[in-house]
This record gives structure tokens, C-alpha cells and sequence, in this order.
């Protein structure tokens, strides 16, 4: 009986151990997302910005009206 609530704990111990582990790659990975994510919102607005002050710029690779 007693090898056997031995072995139990032992397990429960590695089980805990994993949990534990895998739990600071979840947070690891949800400061990870949250940074993409800020990252990604900048450069969509920076990328609306630039599309919107080229309105009436003309594009790089259209010939000038004199040739």
C-alpha cells in the first residue's frame, strides 16, 4: 500500500511539475501575441496614413503626360 501511494505521488509530482511548465509557455506566448498584435495595429494605421497622403501624388512608375 505504501509503494503505492508512493508511485501516486511521485506522478502527481511530474504531472505538476508539467502543468507548471506549461503554464509559463502559455504566458510566455500570450506577452508574445499581445506584442504581434500592437505591432500588426501600428502598421495598419501607419500603412492608412500613407495611402491616405497619396491621393493625389501621382504613381512611380506612370510615364509624365510630356512624353
Amino acid at each position: 500500500m505504501v509503494d503505492r501511494v508512493d508511485g501516486i505521488e511521485e506522478r502527481v509530482a511530474h504531472l505538476l511539475r508539467a502543468v507548471d511548465d506549461l503554464s509559463d509557455v502559455v504566458a510566455a506566448q500570450a506577452k508574445e501575441i499581445d506584442r504581434l498584435t500592437r505591432l500588426v495595429g501600428l502598421l495598419v494605421e501607419r500603412e492608412a496614413e500613407r495611402e491616405a497622403g497619396m491621393g493625389d501624388a501621382p504613381a512611380a512608375n506612370v510615364r509624365p503626360p510630356h512624353w
